[in-house]
């Protein structure tokens, strides 16, 4: 850290930074004790652990022997759950100042039980995504280069965990572990997304998935695809369903190619394929290529061809 010098005059400066403080902290929508709310380091350290729980060879640097591995998973993952547990903790004590009635001092420990029940099923989900990376991408050697290099499976390793935390009732916790994803990848996934088996981001710098997407099974995207919302909130009316379903419905097997953007709550059918640079706002049939330049919906033969061409490429 840069040292400053003693003779340097910051007292203004300081007394302005702690009326803009004061300011803040007093302002009409309420704001929080800054102590009670989640420490971003705390969680960062907490995924470290919870990682090399769940990979300890590859992602927790365990080089034992096997009958040790167990112990060394074990050690970890009590330290990744009690720091979790500390952290929503901390997270209800920061929403208790806006609640009606006080939070139970033991749903912090009951998340954290539930949380820890889903971690073997998060494995086998994280496991198969790597299977479709390797099938997906003619590039990777091995189903461990892709668990320790590919940006695309730590995104989705990241988020397969903030999805339950989200899910569980630490959504603050949950947006932290997400957030961490998207600094060390450049994939912005959010928790509340719904995400199915055998997903592969490849290359994935840039892509951005909204609260409300749903995507299906075995579906591939590339760099720069967004699954976002049409408009933000408060700039236009919107109906309740539009608040609470704002994002794209991604059906099974569809593949959508660099720099798409996909808007609002519409349905990219089963089986179809979006070209790049694609910008859509309505539904795709199932089994229907959308490319540039006319972004044109082609159907029947003229997108079986046209599947075969893209996907041939990709390979």
């Amino acid at each position: 850290m840069m040292h400053v010098p003693d003779t340097l005059d910051l007292a203004s400066t300081i007394a302005e930074l702690r009326a803009a403080r004061t300011a803040w902290r007093h302002d009409a929508d309420g704001r929080h004790t800054v102590a009670r709310f989640p420490s971003r380091d705390a969680v960062s350290a907490a995924m470290d652990d919870l990682v090399a729980a769940l990979f300890p060879g590859r992602l927790g640097a365990f080089a034992g022997p096997a009958d040790l591995e167990d112990a060394f998973v074990e050690a970890r993952l009590r330290a990744a759950l009690a720091e979790f547990r500390r952290q929503i903790e901390r997270e209800f004590g920061y929403w208790q100042e806006e609640a009606v009635l006080a939070f139970d001092a033991s749903q912090a420990a009951m998340i954290v039980d539930l949380f820890a029940a889903e971690l073997g099923p998060i494995r086998e989900l994280v496991d198969d995504d790597v299977r479709a990376a390797f099938l997906g991408d003619p590039a990777a050697r091995s189903a461990d280069e892709i668990l320790v290099c590919y940006p695309g499976i730590t995104a989705i390793l990241y988020h397969r965990i903030a999805h339950a935390l989200y899910g569980l009732g630490a959504p603050i916790v949950a947006r932290i572990v997400s957030e961490l994803a998207n600094g060390r990848t450049g994939i912005d996934i959010h928790p509340g997304a719904t995400i199915g088996r055998r997903f592969f981001i490849d290359h994935g710098t840039g892509v951005v998935i909204g609260e409300t997407a749903i995507i299906g099974d075995r579906v591939q995207l590339y760099q720069h695809v967004t699954l976002g919302a049409r408009s933000p909130l408060g700039v236009t009316d919107v109906s309740p369903r539009e608040r609470l379903a704002r994002h794209p419905i991604v059906e099974d097997d569809v593949v959508i190619y660099a720099g798409a953007t996909i808007l609002g709550r519409v349905t990219i059918g089963q089986g179809a394929t979006i070209g790049g640079n694609v910008w859509l706002l309505e539904d795709v049939p199932a089994g229907s290529v959308v490319a540039q330049p006319t972004a044109v919906i082609l159907a029947g033969e003229a997108a079986d061809h046209l599947h075969e061409t893209l996907r041939g490429r990709a390979a």
